[in-house]
């Protein structure tokens, strides 16, 4: 017989992962109530399911913008989904929101994906990471692990897929867009983004205030 479950220990489940209310009780009544299994039951469900999906074109979508504080800092993002009603989805512009925020938050960050950086700025790396002197005397085979290691590591900042989500740095942007295709039934993507700093690419003028003078007590 099954665990009998309270409708607010579904609504919790349901309010941190997004699935749906049958499936918030089903993962609750599996996991004997323990909150915390079901959430990784219904994590690893919703991979899955993603997974299927991740093929299907998606040509609809919203592009967002978020200027941080201070608006300093903006960012546009273009983020696709299948259909248009899924496009007007409060779920939907609640994770362009959260992914425009994110690479506001994340410098480093200047592509969409590992596999959408450019194999010639993985050669520069490499070659810089192999010159450096901490290396010289290693072991070829040691050497060449620990710049893949290095590598790695450099590659993932500058993805914006493989980030922890700032709002819960348990998952990856990668896996908070997958429990949303889970969620929302479609393939979700990540087409293209801009951020825009204030001032970026301007020479600064300073300002020398006694010279000014010094100029303004000579002209006259």
């Amino acid at each position: 017989m099954s665990k009998q479950i309270s409708a607010e220990y579904v609504k919790e489940l349901r309010d941190k992962t997004g699935a749906g209310m049958m499936d918030c009780k089903k993962a609750l009544q599996a996991s004997d109530g323990n909150i915390e299994l079901a959430i990784e039951n219904l994590r690893k469900k919703g991979l899955a399911v993603a997974d299927k999906k991740s093929t299907r074109t998606a040509t609809e979508g919203i592009i967002e913008s978020y200027i941080h504080a201070g608006s300093r800092i903006g960012v546009l993002v273009e983020v696709n989904c299948e259909t248009d009603f899924v496009a007007r989805r409060v779920e939907f512009h609640r994770l362009a929101k959260d992914i425009a925020m994110q690479i506001a938050a994340c410098p480093s960050v200047s592509y969409i994906s590992l596999d959408s950086i450019n194999q010639d700025i993985i050669i520069n790396e490499t070659r810089i990471e192999s010159e450096k002197e901490d290396l010289i005397n290693k072991p070829k085979d040691i050497k060449d692990k620990i710049i893949s290691g290095r590598i790695q590591k450099r590659l993932k900042e500058k993805s914006l897929l493989s980030q922890p989500f700032i709002k819960n740095p348990d998952i990856s942007v990668e896996e908070l867009i997958k429990q949303n295709i889970a969620l929302l039934g479609e393939n979700i993507k990540v087409r293209r983004f801009e951020k825009f700093l204030l001032g970026e690419g301007l020479v600064k003028k300073v300002n020398d205030f006694r010279s000014d003078v010094k100029n303004i007590i000579n002209k006259g």
